[in-house]
């Protein structure tokens, strides 16, 4: 039956005097990567050793220096990828390798064999320490689970001292948020002490937070109390690694860093088993935001994404923060209006600082581009369409046109049921406003222009079609569109007043066209027409000659 009364809500140690919410970020932590281990355990198909040397290289490449490579006792295909790094010298002479190991004796020598070689290597000894896994899975009290970790730790340091690689030693309490706090610290000097770690010999400490039972709150104010209590604090570097069962990995992960953590492990995107690790791309880009370097390189992180796709098989969502397809689109009317006015904005003052409406870190900081910001579907607003006109095409729709245009796009992407792609925007738009040659097409013209004491004339002289019939037309005035209005009354094509004209540049060079957006008021009613020529002045007929012909329409749409 669905009841809550099954489960017990979390007890929070009491911490009174906690400092950690008065703290500040104010630099990025170590980082250790460890997608080449949960990541791999966390795989439908395991990744073979090409895939992981190829993420291995990238994670290199991002500036991670600790990355943890395998659980080399687990199987035959992670020893492999340990022995293959370093045989095949690909681990850079200022990387840590990292390999995990249980407490158990068999496996650490086997861990050892593993790094046998290498140049330098930390090595990740854990055993879980929890009320529940020590009565259900050990099946020991607390001085039993403790000297697991001490004879490991022992075993370990034994081994350290017989082998080539430079070796530093690092030790989980597993589940330590779920571990009494007081034990939690016992366990782990006495570890150290195993170790014999110094200030200058330091042993890292990883304090995870194996499966999230608590609010990340709760979670800083054990990790707080911990490095209080800690008798050997100065010869301990204190890491966190977060899991994500509640989705809340980031959160945990950067309370952690203001309780006084100091190296944080977690996974590209949150790989891992179950809901997944920390998510170190998030977490890092969060840091960045808020004006701290990360040490971490995500100015490529659209490869990033597609190496991780391609060496894990797995899919980044299209609203992972900072990495998904969709998360600097903007459908929304109101979010695109605010979008676009704040690159407006941007580009009128030149701020120094990203300041913009629903887009908290600068696309282009990732390698991401502005083009696909602004998306068309039908909840897109009146500014949208004409913001990815003018991004993807130069065409400069005036402001007071945009309404128009908006419901034209609107009803479209209704019809289409569907997102409308620049290109087809860029359709409608011709077909709407350029394409109208019903009831009048406009087929040869003449345009003499004079000027006299500062004043300008201009005769126009043209056909046009109407009803398949070819009309001669003349007019006279003081520009083109003046000229033109008058020839048109001929044709008793009356009621049409002008209101306003914009034109400019579609491109540049000897072959570049002008687009004049005109708007008329025909019987009350505002309506806008386009024209795109290589000549101004055409550009402008045309424009005219567009706007009645859309006014006339409409109007027989309406009566009918």
């Amino acid at each position: 039956m669905y009841s809550a009364d099954k489960y017990r809500p979390f007890a929070p140690i009491d911490l009174p005097d906690r400092k950690w919410p008065q703290n500040r970020i104010t630099r990025a932590p170590v980082w250790c990567s460890v997608d080449l281990r949960d990541g791999n355990q966390a795989l439908v198909t395991p990744m073979h050793l090409e895939a992981k040397l190829e993420l291995f290289h990238t994670l290199v490449q991002m500036g991670f220096r600790e990355i943890e490579v395998g659980f080399p006792s687990s199987s035959q295909t992670e020893y492999d990828t340990v022995r293959a790094l370093h045989t095949l010298h690909r681990v850079p002479d200022d990387v840590w390798i990292q390999v995990l190991t249980q407490a158990r004796e068999p496996l650490i020598r086997r861990t050892f064999e593993s790094i046998q070689g290498a140049r330098r290597a930390i090595v990740h000894l854990y055993t879980n320490t929890s009320p529940l896994y020590r009565e259900v899975v050990f099946q020991r009290d607390r001085l039993g689970v403790m000297e697991i970790a001490v004879e490991g730790a022992r075993l370990m340091r034994e081994l350290a001292a017989d082998c080539d690689a430079e070796v530093r030693f690092e030790f989980s309490p597993e589940s330590f948020s779920a571990t009494e706090p007081d034990y939690a610290v016992e366990v782990c000097d006495r570890v150290m002490e195993a170790l014999q770690a110094s200030p200058e010999r330091k042993v890292i400490i990883n304090l995870p937070s194996t499966v999230q039972i608590s609010t990340p709150n709760a979670y800083a104010d054990l990790i707080e109390y911990f490095i209080r209590k800690l008798p050997g604090r100065d010869s301990a570097i204190i890491s966190t690694h977060p899991h994500n069962d509640r989705g809340t990995g980031v959160a945990d992960a950067e309370m952690a860093l203001l309780a006084g953590v100091e190296r944080v492990e977690g996974t590209l995107f949150g790989n891992g088993e179950r809901t997944g690790n920390l998510d170190l791309v998030t977490l890092g880009l969060n840091l960045y935001t808020q004006g701290v370097d990360p040490g971490l390189d995500f100015s490529g992180l659209s490869q990033i994404r597609k190496v991780f796709e391609r060496t894990t098989g797995m899919r980044v969502h299209e609203r992972s923060p900072y990495a998904g397809d969709l998360v600097f689109t903007a459908f929304s009317g109101s979010h695109q209006d605010a979008i676009r006015k704040g690159f407006e904005y941007r580009q009128r003052h030149k701020s120094a600082y990203w300041q913009m409406p629903y887009i908290p870190i600068d696309p282009e900081d990732l390698g991401r581009a502005y083009e696909p910001i602004i998306r068309i579907n039908s909840q897109s607003g009146k500014g949208g369409a004409a913001f990815v006109l003018s991004d993807h095409f130069g065409f400069d729709l005036p402001r007071a046109m945009h309404p128009e245009f908006g419901a034209i796009v609107k009803t479209e992407a209704d019809q289409a049921g569907a997102e409308l792609a620049p290109e087809q925007l860029l359709r409608l738009f011709i077909r709407e406003y350029c394409d109208v040659t019903e009831p009048y097409k406009l087929v040869q013209h003449d345009i003499l222009e004079s000027g006299r004491n500062g004043h300008s004339f201009v005769r126009f002289t043209g056909t046009i079609l109407v009803g398949g019939e070819e009309h001669v037309i003349t007019g006279e005035g003081n520009g083109p569109i003046d000229a033109f209005f008058s020839a048109l009354r001929q044709e008793h094509i009356e009621d049409f007043t002008f209101v306003a004209y914009h034109e400019h540049a579609v491109s540049s060079g000897s072959d570049a066209k002008a687009a004049a957006y005109i708007q008329l008021n025909y019987h009350g009613r505002s309506v806008f027409g386009v024209g795109i020529e290589s000549n101004v002045s055409i550009a402008s007929i045309k424009g005219v000659l567009s706007a009645v012909n859309r006014a006339i329409r409409e109007e027989a749409v309406q009566s009918s």
